[in-house]
């Protein structure tokens, strides 16, 4: 899951009852057809074999090892950062399964898909921790803390009891949560890492193409309905992450770095799912399904100028930086 917030609004989590019952029911047979697909093509992979386990050192405290010292992180300072924040959001997991299960139920296949979401999630966390503290990547005891302060607050959606705004929602997150972990693994200078992040980032388009499938089945059956849920969803977009203690100072430099970017948020997660769900070509359309996507097509070109200036003041960043010698750290 990812560092990167986009500007936020209050959310709007308007449905009607009885569209989400009919839902709901009418969906469960692609729910269940999806899952057989993921579970035909998906391979299962075991988080101790992408550990160095052999670089690994007891660390100071009951056990009298070598307290962490900087010097024995072989990562750059963003990809610290990123993994830290990638991590963290992985360790709400209880919080995510909690909401999602309020909003579809554990009935049946929708209950089958959300257990197994859950476990393939679980890996994320467990691998991402034991890398870094096999490889000594960042602090221990900072890492700690930040995860009791994360997960003490947990993740409450903003669209709470809400199956077709949570499904929209977690199609756009999950993909761009792969783009996260692929840019981190890039930038990281490490081979161990990049292969164990290119895994994760695997599952994660994977669990993608479950929601936007759920997505392209739900808009033929109630299109008015799902372009509001699309439009509310892109327009108030907010990773679960931003709460992480010192998410806007990470988020800037991850931003800098090219790991996630209003341009990638834009260019390689909203514009190819909104494409595969045909939103702009939908005909038949009430008023009030024409106003919504009316209102997405202003928000994205909004978002276009606001991604073109964020890039070019970029660029004049890193000259700066240049001008003055400074070693620069981003992916080209």
């Amino acid at each position: 899951m990812i560092a990167f917030r986009s500007r936020l609004e209050p959310a709007v989590a308007s449905y009607d009852p009885k569209i989400q019952s009919r839902l709901i029911r009418d969906l469960e047979p692609v729910v269940a057809k999806e899952l057989d697909r993921h579970l035909a093509i998906q391979k299962n992979w075991y988080p101790h074999e992408y550990v160095p386990w052999s670089e690994g050192r007891t660390f100071a405290g009951p056990l009298n090892g070598d307290a962490w010292e900087a010097k024995d992180s072989r990562l750059t300072d963003v990809a610290q950062n990123s993994l830290v924040l990638n991590l963290l959001t992985e360790d709400n997991l209880p919080s995510y399964h909690t909401e999602i299960t309020l909003s579809m139920g554990q009935d049946g296949a929708w209950g089958n898909w959300i257990h197994r979401w859950t476990a393939e999630e679980a890996r994320h966390g467990i691998v991402l921790r034991d890398y870094l503290m096999a490889t000594r990547g960042v602090d221990p005891i900072e890492l700690e803390d930040l995860r009791m302060a994360h997960m003490s607050v947990g993740y409450q959606t903003p669209y709470e009891d809400d199956m077709l705004h949570t499904v929209a929602y977690v199609t756009f997150q999950e993909l761009a949560t792969r783009i996260s972990h692929r840019n981190t693994g890039r930038i990281s200078d490490d081979p161990i890492c990049e292969s164990m992040l290119s895994r994760v980032a695997l599952d994660e388009n994977l669990h993608m193409l479950f929601y936007r499938n759920l997505i392209g089945a739900a808009i033929e059956m109630e299109p008015d309905a799902v372009v509001e849920a699309i439009a509310d969803v892109v327009v108030n977009f907010a990773m679960p992450g931003y709460g992480i203690p010192g998410f806007g100072r990470k988020s800037v430099q991850i931003a800098l770095a090219g790991i996630y970017d209003l341009n990638l948020h834009l260019e390689e997660v909203v514009q190819p799912v909104l494409r595969a769900w045909g939103v702009m070509d939908l005909t038949g359309l009430s008023a009030a399904g024409e106003a919504n996507r009316d209102k997405l097509a202003a928000f994205l070109a909004q978002t276009k100028i606001d991604a073109e200036r964020f890039m070019d003041k970029r660029e004049v960043h890193f000259e700066r930086q240049a001008a003055r010698g400074l070693q620069i750290t981003r992916l080209s």
